[in-house]
């Protein structure tokens, strides 16, 4: 396949991307056709991924409205994939107008397309780096500087956390990061869980297998201790649509079909 121009060098063209196939189901246009193909074999599986895939990025706009209204005006994006409807700039300035925000990634097609749509943004950044190498993510200077004056940061971890292996200790890593925050920082994670969909859970990890990206869904139980020296807020780590939702009615009658859980929690 021949690379466009706005893709970086070395770039692996003949692998699907999780951050080009999340980007397929919103609506986007940042995906090859090696994505949408997985895309269709996970829909032929899941027919309501595109649904599920929107309700996890109207749980992150929930969530990043409450913290700005709750006064926090830094965000820290880890796993930040490629920028799509509604970003986190986007949501956070229609509360704090004077809102900073740094992206980080591991995919270079996600950071090379942050980087077109911040260029003109001087209170937005984004950075190449891995959630698994917390040390380096972390010794960033963009990241020391966000940290640096004291204020409270929202820490996004949106959908990321499951693309951690167990042997990489996803709970480590996030202890990590919460040692590192000021107090009153925020915690807003989301990630896959087994107790939605059981009956199409192992089918979904085996597609994601054939990525450089695989899938670990988790138990709730595995996903409320990620949030272990937070204070979680109501109502609690509970199914995308669950937590605080617009209007009562959107949560639905099977909110656990949208199978991903999600909190938000503070550092104290």
């Amino acid at each position: 396949m021949r690379r466009p121009s706005w893709v970086p060098e070395g770039t692996d063209l003949d692998k699907p991307n999780a951050a080009r196939v999340y980007d397929y189901y919103l609506g986007g246009s940042h995906n090859f056709e090696v994505d949408r193909e997985m895309a269709r074999k996970a829909l032929a599986l899941w027919p309501e991924l595109p649904q599920i895939m929107r309700s996890n990025r109207a749980f992150l706009r929930r969530a990043v409205t409450f913290l700005a209204e709750q006064g926090i005006t830094r965000f820290l994006d880890i796993g930040s994939g490629i920028p799509t409807f509604g970003a986190v700039h986007e949501i956070a300035r229609a509360i704090r107008p004077e809102a900073k925000v740094l992206y980080a990634d591991r995919d270079p097609v996600a950071v090379a397309h942050s980087r077109l749509l911040l260029e003109d943004d001087p209170a937005s950044n984004v950075i190449q780096a891995d959630l698994r190498d917390v040390a380096d993510l972390l010794g960033r200077p963009e990241v020391t500087a966000l940290l640096a004056e004291g204020e409270p940061v929202g820490v996004l971890l949106v959908a990321v956390a499951h693309f951690v292996s167990d042997g990489e200790d996803p709970w480590k890593l996030i202890g990590v990061i919460r040692d590192a925050l000021p107090p009153g920082s925020a915690l807003v994670l989301s990630h896959a869980s087994l107790e939605g969909r059981p009956d199409q859970a192992e089918d979904h990890q085996k597609l994601y297998r054939m990525t450089p990206t695989p899938l670990t869904m988790r138990t709730h139980e595995q996903i409320a201790a990620m949030f272990d020296g937070f204070d979680v807020v109501e109502p609690g780590v509970v199914y995308l649509p669950q937590w605080r939702p617009d209007q009562p009615h959107t949560v639905g009658e099977h909110p656990e079909r949208m199978t991903g859980v999600a909190g938000v929690g503070f550092r104290p």
